[in-house]
């Protein structure tokens, strides 16, 4: 009787430990591949899996992306500049079993071969387009990696270079560069600025031609703005004292229209139709005998 709890107890065991061992949950970002005797069955799907202790054996296989540093690289572009750059690739696994099966690990190999691209690509482009066209390099060096690592059932998704490290001389020669352009623009600029500023000095000299007013009108203007700072010096104009007998002028002559006393009467302006009388030589007068006198032709003989 003792003997067959014994043997009923090792049963027991012998079950719970062969149902441990034949038991395997597979997350949801996980598959699985199953090998029996070294044949690879297949994958398996997430969830909770069993298998035959000591004939088979599951691999889980993250389907996550994985992101992965590509560590600096010193790379001499094609115009013989050396630069050292280092960049990022994200890959995911898209087939298990290959990945499983073709590689023996995936994330060591894409890491090699993402240093190598990388320094292959950017070795056949220049200084100037290694630093102006990354997104260009970013995608060949994906679709290479892609042509690469299809076969161990891998996807690269991403490729971005993350730094570039130029040598201190180039910095400095960069650094010059980026001034001159700058002070070339500088000067563009001034030079729009002052052709901007020319015409509309040239416009407003056209108007102020059309109202002869208007440029006194600005002198008075100019004489209010030295006077803000309460100077003891002011200049007028000579223009400006034309302006005030020409004011008074008008001033005058409105009074004399409107028939005010104490106004006087203005002369008018000459006009175009209005003979011109030139002054000429002096004409003696005639002689009391009424014939012209006559004048001299010679001196006195002696």
């Amino acid at each position: 009787m003792k003997a067959l709890i014994v043997a009923a107890v090792v049963v027991v065991v012998l079950l719970a430990l062969g149902l441990v061992l034949s038991v395997r949950i597979v997350t949801q970002y996980q598959k699985g591949v199953l090998f029996r005797l070294g044949k690879a069955l297949g994958a398996r799907e997430p969830g909770l899996r069993l298998i035959i202790p000591f004939a088979d054996v599951l691999h889980r296989v993250s389907l996550r992306i994985v992101t992965m540093p590509i560590q600096s690289q010193g790379i001499i572009t094609r115009d013989n500049v050396s630069v050292d750059v280092s960049a990022v690739a994200y890959f995911r696994i898209v087939d298990a079993v290959r990945s499983v099966v073709a590689i023996e690990n995936v994330r060591a190999a894409i890491d090699q071969i993402a240093q190598t691209t990388l320094r292959k690509v950017v070795g056949q482009h220049t200084l100037d387009q290694t630093l102006s066209e990354t997104d260009k390099i970013n995608l060949d060096i994906r679709k290479i990696l892609d042509v690469s690592t299809v076969e161990w059932g891998v996807e690269v998704t991403l490729v971005e270079l993350k730094d570039i490290q130029l040598p201190d001389s180039m910095k400095r020669a960069m650094a010059r560069q980026a001034e001159a352009e700058r002070e070339k623009r500088a000067k563009i600029i001034n030079a729009e600025g002052e052709s901007l500023a020319a015409a509309a000095l040239g416009e407003a000299s056209d108007i102020m031609m059309a109202h002869p007013l208007a440029l006194q009108l600005r002198n008075l203007q100019s004489l209010v703005e030295i006077g803000v700072d309460k100077n003891t010096t002011v200049v007028f104009p000579a223009p400006l004292m034309t302006t005030i007998a020409e004011i008074g002028t008008f001033l005058a002559g409105e009074k004399h229209a409107a028939g005010l006393p104490g106004a006087l009467p203005v002369a008018s302006a000459p006009t175009a139709a209005d003979p011109v009388v030139l002054p000429g030589p002096a004409t003696p007068p005639p002689a009391a005998n009424g014939s012209s006198p006559t004048p001299a032709t010679g001196a006195a003989s002696g």
